[in-house]
């Protein structure tokens, strides 16, 4: 009788660990001045909806939302702070950490402190960096050059990514790539980092084929970028690290030490580390980047009319051509030009050609110095219960809209300057004055007399809105004695 042979056991496929995650740091601390009106320094353009229906931001936290990616450490201005987590939590995005920065020292010292809390971690850790104020239309092409520039890092090189220039542009900076990088898909030498050129300069670059527009992304390892920064600014080093030993929890919050801090010199990522490291890699890729760094690098993303327009709002165009124009609280009507920018809120208007759009700035800047507001907040103001919006101001007196989200109160407080006047419209007010608290409903009201205590509440699940009328010698937002905050105001 045969035998039967007997049956092989096929050997099992050998399975190949996954890379570490990376892990990403959004930095969130930039003012827009460029897209004044409608950036403002206390919201400013990244919180803003301005490429797509979603902020800035939220688009920043959706494309590094994917197995290659840790959760986000993000590190914004401690004034924003509480849009910052709203629109993370909407996005259902839990950060490992927000970082306040106690002043704006530029991006080095930022990386640094990411850095110094990621190699905590572990040194090798790989961490990629990006601005939230960018746009990204081809999100595949962008995680496929994480996924190279991270095999990179992993290998000891800093790396950034390279956009192919589509025209001569003055307002960025350029890379000069090297020799491909042995073993490395994808991956160039840098030659040599380039200011932002005149137009001759420019059009040489953009012939010449071996430039690339600096994207202000970096992608390396915690521990790499420590040690390049350490040889040329030691003290943002030791500077950053202190700030973080003495940093304190605040809420959902890491608040970093000011006086440390302040130590650490004002200073990009790119003067001091990558135009003096042997190790900078590039990899060059086609992922439809812009840093909307103006209203024409906005025009030229959006999507546009027969005309050339890009059009928002309540607008009305007449012989009107390759023109952005946007219309934000009040009708905009434009007729009879071609290549200008108008931009109207309810309490500034812009017009701008589109050639001179990057000067805007000079305005938001002059503003400043004349201590105006208009530079610095718009008349809609968000607060971690939900916002006011001034309606209608004078001499020693004031009117506005607040709106307080369902189940959210505003600070136990009083005023030394002005009294105030409320009268329900919508909702449910749960009022604290003085020893007393009353419910408001639809059409009541009530008075706060100045110097007394009160709170205002809403105790409902729909949004409280209210109308405020505030009279007395100074109306200003620094009249606020908080006595008890749920947000960590006092």
């Amino acid at each position: 009788m045969a035998k039967t042979a007997a049956k092989k056991t096929p050997p099992k496929p050998k399975t190949t660990a996954a890379p570490p995650r990376i892990h990403p740091v959004i930095l969130s601390g930039g003012a827009g001045t460029r897209l004044w009106p409608m950036s403002r320094a206390l919201y400013p353009k990244q919180l803003l909806p301005l490429a797509s229906d979603k902020t800035m931001l939220e688009e920043t936290a959706r494309r590094v939302t994917s197995d290659l990616f840790a959760e986000p450490l993000v590190i914004c201005n401690d004034e924003h702070r509480f849009i910052v987590a709203e629109q993370l939590r909407s996005m259902k995005v839990k950060p490992t950490a927000i970082v306040l920065e106690p002043e704006g020292r530029n991006t080095a010292p930022a990386v640094a402190v990411a850095a110094h809390m990621l190699a905590a971690l572990s040194p090798d850790t790989v961490m990629a960096v990006m601005p939230s104020d960018h746009t990204v239309s081809n999100v595949k092409a962008f995680r496929s050059a994480m996924a190279k520039a991270a095999e990179a890092a992993r290998a000891g090189y800093l790396v950034t990514f390279g956009i192919t220039p589509t025209q001569p542009e003055t307002g960025y900076g350029y890379i000069k790539a090297g020799s491909k990088l042995k073993g490395l898909d994808g991956v160039l030498a840098v030659e040599r980092f380039v200011e932002k050129p005149d137009l001759k300069t420019a059009q040489a670059y953009l012939a010449d084929g071996s430039y690339s527009w600096n994207s202000g992304i970096f992608v390396m390892t915690a521990g790499a970028y420590l040690e390049e920064l350490k040889k040329q600014h030691p003290e943002i080093v030791r500077a950053t690290r202190i700030a973080i030993a003495n940093a304190a929890r605040d809420l959902d919050f890491l608040r970093l030490e000011a006086e440390s801090f302040a130590k650490a010199t004002s200073q990009s990522i790119d003067y001091a580390v990558m135009e003096h490291t042997r190790m900078a890699a590039l990899v060059p890729v086609e992922m439809g980047w812009s840093d909307v760094g103006s209203w024409r690098a906005l025009w030229e993303i959006a999507a546009k009319d027969e005309a050339g327009n890009v059009i928002s709002g309540d607008v009305m165009c007449e012989d009107v051509k390759n023109s952005l124009v946007k219309g934000d609280g009040t009708l905009v009507a434009v007729v009879g030009l071609e290549n200008v920018v108008v931009v109207a809120t309810d309490d500034a208007l812009l017009v701008t050609s589109m050639d001179k759009a990057q000067d805007v700035k000079k305005i938001a800047e002059s503003l400043k110095k004349q201590g105006r507001k208009e530079h610095l907040t718009p008349s809609k103001v968000y607060r971690p219960w939900g916002f006011y919006q001034s309606l209608e101001e004078g001499e020693r007196y004031q009117v506005k809209l607040i709106s307080v989200n369902p189940g959210a109160s505003l600070s136990l407080q009083m005023h030394h300057h002005r009294a105030e006047h409320w009268v329900v419209v919508r909702g449910t007010a749960k009022v604290t004055r003085a020893e007393e608290t009353i419910l408001l409903h639809e059409n009541q009201s009530t008075f706060i007399p100045l110097g007394v205590v009160h709170r205002l509440e809403n105790p409902g699940k729909v949004a409280l809105s209210i109308i405020e009328v505030q009279s007395g010698s100074y109306l200003g937002e620094d009249d606020i004695v908080r006595i008890v905050d749920t947000y960590g105001r006092n």
